[in-house]
């Protein structure tokens, strides 16, 4: 009985040691080193304005529809770009209702940047992403809707490609995946050249 009550003990004071270590100290310690060493990435990697007002996450895709601005991925989440709700679509590729949909995309995003009916079109532009919330498109999309932009901003070509190039994320660690540019930093960077009084893109969209 003494042995059981002593493995008793030791069970319930080492149960108290690791949840001390485990459950308090160490997320205690991760925490602190994010907000010392990461804190923007750490806190979501929020976009703010000036003033203090929180506009997104570059981690996150939001809707963009206005001719002045560059355009994300189809997204499935919830009734779409709801963060909250983060999925795909869930068609397969023998879907019919997918078929559709991404034909009726291609004939819209052609339509809106003047392309050939045969023209090839990105398929990030048609398709949405596993999460619905991609916050990139690619870079032959992006270029493909720099012409738009800058037709309908009054801009030079080359002003808007510079931009693109300076919100291009290149591959992960150099290998992983593909470059992508980001629609929302690439927005607000358009928003944030000089322009007439009411003419700013971001608001509204």
């Amino acid at each position: 009985m003494k042995a059981l009550l002593s493995d008793i003990k030791t069970s319930l004071l080492l149960t108290a040691v690791f949840a001390v270590v485990l459950c308090g100290m160490y997320p205690l310690v991760v925490w602190a080193g994010g907000q010392a060493f990461f804190a923007e990435k750490a806190n979501g990697s929020l976009v703010v304005d000036a003033d203090g007002t929180v506009r997104g996450s570059a981690l996150l895709a939001q809707s963009f529809t206005s001719p002045r601005t560059f355009h994300p991925r189809p997204s499935a989440a919830g009734t779409g770009y709801d963060a909250s709700a983060s999925s795909g679509s869930n068609l397969g590729p023998t879907s019919r209702n997918l078929a559709d949909s991404i034909r009726e995309r291609v004939k819209a995003y052609r339509l809106l940047h003047g392309l050939a009916a045969d023209a090839p079109v990105p398929a990030d532009a048609v398709t949405a992403s596993g999460s619905g919330l991609d916050p990139h498109i690619s870079v032959a999309n992006a270029h493909l809707q720099m012409v738009r932009v800058a037709r309908a901003r009054a801009l030079p070509v080359d002003q808007v490609r510079e931009l693109v190039e300076r919100h291009t994320d290149g591959r992960g660690w150099r290998v992983f995946g593909e470059p992508g540019v980001n629609v929302l930093l690439l927005n607000r960077a358009l928003d944030a050249l000089p322009s007439h009084e009411g003419q700013r893109a971001m608001h509204p969209r």
